[in-house]
């Protein structure tokens, strides 16, 4: 797969391909870390799905090509991404569990984010003007971290930001960011040759060396632009669209000359703060708003239905795997510490579909977490809730697989109905 196209995967484990070919075998470990599966191949990394022994935590194991290990200027990049991230403890930037060398060279693990790049969310889910410039905020805080601390991060773009299953914004890969606190002006001929033009700033385009806080701003300009507009510029910005209590922000945000644009992001933050708590956002809403955010707060009520966690219990091993679809389903599963040494799984599903599904799938998960805590019995349980479902007047079938393991006794105990 072409290395521009794998922002139209979902990180999930799912999506996960089989070695085929000539390629080398999974290896076992890297590092201190557990190799579940390969995610992908890119350009100049492979991506591992991998865990940490010691706790059980899922996260992504990211290593240097082979062909990449004797080409110092591409080294250089791959541990200054390792430096970058590791200066940079914020919510919105992915995190960094360690780097090193490994048997096979250079590796660099980092948190595993269940989501999807902005990219992708902006082709298949536009958002309302409040979620759009709510993310955009997300997207400023992390640069100003990252400002903060001498860094300019110098490849913001659609696909360089992902946003998870939960909404939160996570600001990913940093390697051409430039460390101010290095020695600067220095450039080497691979940072010339890497970069997105649509989002890059003129200066930028012009000389690679010549990036500073503005730069960043200019390129945040430009996804502000998308995420209002609801889909790619491919390049043509025409502020005409903008709703008008933005495009005074954005004309300056894309000034061709640094100088004439922002100079510190906590500026650009604070006048998109005061429109989106000011009563013009109300009145420049688009049409299709309400039904946008009712959309999303359905599907983040999903959300808690479907767990993306598993628990770490003793002598058990749980893997969990979701598709986060387009349609909105009413499935519901969970995970239950029963004591004494009992664990509990559920799987269940109304006969309802969309958004009516997921409220009846709410109304029983309240039901089943209550009663698991008075009986460890799947009998007891299941008689308990078909009593209070035929006597609520809700009038709904629900199929529900419901196990109950004991590893110290050995023993399971399932029923399905």
């Amino acid at each position: 797969m072409p290395e521009e196209a794998f922002y139209k995967q979902d990180t999930l484990p799912g999506v996960a391909k089989s070695l085929k070919g000539d390629e080398a075998p999974l290896p076992a470990t890297i590092g201190p870390y557990r190799v579940e599966a390969l995610m992908e191949t890119t350009g100049m990394s492979v991506l591992y799905l991998a865990t940490n022994p010691e706790n059980g935590e899922t996260l992504t194991v990211k290593t240097l090509s082979d062909r990449y290990l004797k080409n110092p200027a591409v080294v250089e990049s791959f541990l200054n991404e390792a430096e970058i991230i590791s200066l940079a403890d914020h919510p919105n930037i992915i995190k960094l569990y360690g780097h090193g060398e490994w048997e096979g060279g250079l590796y660099i693990a980092m948190e595993y984010i269940h989501g999807r790049s902005l990219r992708t969310v902006l082709a298949t889910h536009p958002m309302s003007l409040q979620r759009a410039l709510e993310t955009l905020l997300e997207i400023a805080y992390a640069i100003c971290h990252l400002h903060t601390h001498g860094v300019i991060h110098r490849d913001l773009k659609p696909e360089n930001i992902l946003i998870t299953d939960g909404g939160r914004v996570k600001v990913i890969d940093f390697g051409i960011a430039q460390l101010l606190t290095a020695a600067e002006g220095a450039e080497s001929e691979q940072g010339r040759l890497i970069g997105t033009p649509v989002y890059m700033s003129p200066e930028q385009r012009e000389d690679p060396s010549s990036v500073s806080y503005p730069s960043d701003i200019y390129s945040l300009g430009i996804i502000t632009y998308e995420l209002v507009l609801g889909r790619l510029s491919h390049g043509q910005v025409h502020l005409s669209l903008m709703p008008k209590g933005l495009q005074k922000i954005l004309a300056k945000s894309l000034q061709p000359r640094p100088e004439n644009r922002f100079q510190d992001i906590v500026d650009f933050i604070t006048e998109i703060s005061e429109y989106v708590n000011s009563s013009r956002i109300v009145a420049e809403r688009g049409a299709a708003d309400d039904l946008s955010d009712l959309s999303e707060n359905f599907q983040r009520t999903q959300l808690t239905l479907l767990p993306h966690q598993a628990p770490t219990w003793p002598n058990i091993e749980i893997g969990v795997i979701n598709h986060r679809g387009i349609s909105i389903s009413g499935v519901y599963y969970d995970f239950f510490d029963l004591g004494a040494g009992g664990y509990g799984i559920v799987l269940s599903e109304p006969s309802a579909t969309g958004v009516e599904g997921v409220m009846y799938s709410s109304v029983l998960r309240g039901m089943i977490r209550t009663l698991s805590k008075l009986t460890s019995k799947p009998g007891d349980l299941v008689a308990i809730l078909n009593e209070l479902l035929v006597e609520d007047p809700i009038d709904q079938i629900f199929t529900l697989s419901y196990l109950i393991l004991n590893p110290t006794e050995n023993r399971l105990r399932y029923i399905s109905c």
